[in-house]
């Protein structure tokens, strides 16, 4: 079974036994439903097009569980101080009474199931439902964005996101950065070729928010280097940054490197701590790229499937 049959399988496996397909939460008489906007609601009042939002269900599917739970005397209604065309969402005293009660149903079903495993194991089923949440999360606010090969039409947006990006970190082209290079207007030509890759990222529109490529390393024949990689403003804080590296160490691979090796600055922080946290470690310098301000140098075995 692949990789994603097999998460697709254990997922049906937790909502089943997580009672997500049944009326009830346990023994206490809430839907899956209602016992999630009680708990959002236990943050403070909020309104529906909130409530519909943090529980990723449109509004309708939202406001018949809430109507529901005002008939119980379980939430009530304000007036938005804010919108008077729209209401706040409470909780009463029975409702948080009520969800206290679910909270100790819930508590218990889950040390009940973390008996089952060793301190180890309980911290790797922590963080891989961690990941996997943020995975989620990523994958929702990235779903009308678009990885493809860079095309020639690509060339004069790409240069001048580079250019602005370079710009905004005070990268200048006087200096030994990758703004600096000749062929940063026809980086399409540049790219093609045995070893080679670049792609960029686009949003709904066809617009460009970054990219990143693959060039091979002339001191080392098995070696690659993750090459230009750049976001525009308003492609970051998505996940689009490591999207993208990974999807180059993919084709890297698949072209039979066996190690990747960058140049990078100091003052390029998102991006230094993404190249961390993807299994880069200090190397020395090979070749010479030209970039001669970038002042770090990394390193990463692509045959360690753990990055």
């Amino acid at each position: 079974m692949d990789q994603i049959s097999a998460l697709r399988s254990h997922s049906r496996t937790l909502v089943r036994e997580l009672g997500m397909l049944d009326q009830h939460c346990g023994r206490v008489d809430l839907s899956p439903v209602q016992a999630h906007l009680l708990i959002e609601l236990d943050k403070g009042p909020l309104n529906i097009n909130q409530l519909a939002e943090r529980l990723r269900v449109d509004k309708s599917n939202a406001s018949r569980p809430l109507a529901r739970l005002a008939k119980l005397g379980l939430v009530d209604y304000l007036d938005n101080p804010d919108d008077g065309r729209s209401k706040l969402v409470r909780l009463t005293s029975p409702g948080r009474q009520k969800l206290a009660a679910l909270h100790r149903e819930m508590n218990d079903y889950v040390a009940r199931a973390l008996a089952q495993l060793s301190p180890r194991e309980q911290d790797i089923v922590s963080q891989g439902l961690a990941l996997y949440g943020r995975a989620l999360t990523r994958s929702r606010q990235q779903q009308n964005l678009l990885i493809t090969p860079l095309q020639a039409e690509h060339n004069a947006a790409l240069a001048a996101l580079i250019r602005a990006v370079s710009a905004e970190y005070g990268l200048t082209a006087d200096r030994g950065f990758s703004v600096a290079d000749p062929q940063l207007d026809n980086l399409f030509d540049f790219y093609q070729g045995k070893g080679k890759g670049y792609w960029v990222v686009k949003d709904e529109e066809g617009r460009l928010l970054g990219g990143t490529g693959i060039g091979p390393v002339a001191a080392s024949a098995d070696t690659c280097e993750l090459q230009k990689m750049y976001l525009a403003a308003n492609g970051r804080g998505l996940g689009l940054g490591k999207r993208l590296a990974l999807h180059a160490l993919t084709r890297a691979r698949e072209m039979g490197y066996r190690r990747c090796y960058l140049e990078t600055t100091a003052c390029l922080g998102e991006a230094l701590a993404l190249y961390r946290g993807l299994g880069f470690r200090p190397c020395p310098r090979l070749g010479n790229s030209g970039h001669h301000d970038c002042e770090i140098t990394l390193g990463l075995e692509l045959t360690d499937t753990a990055g």
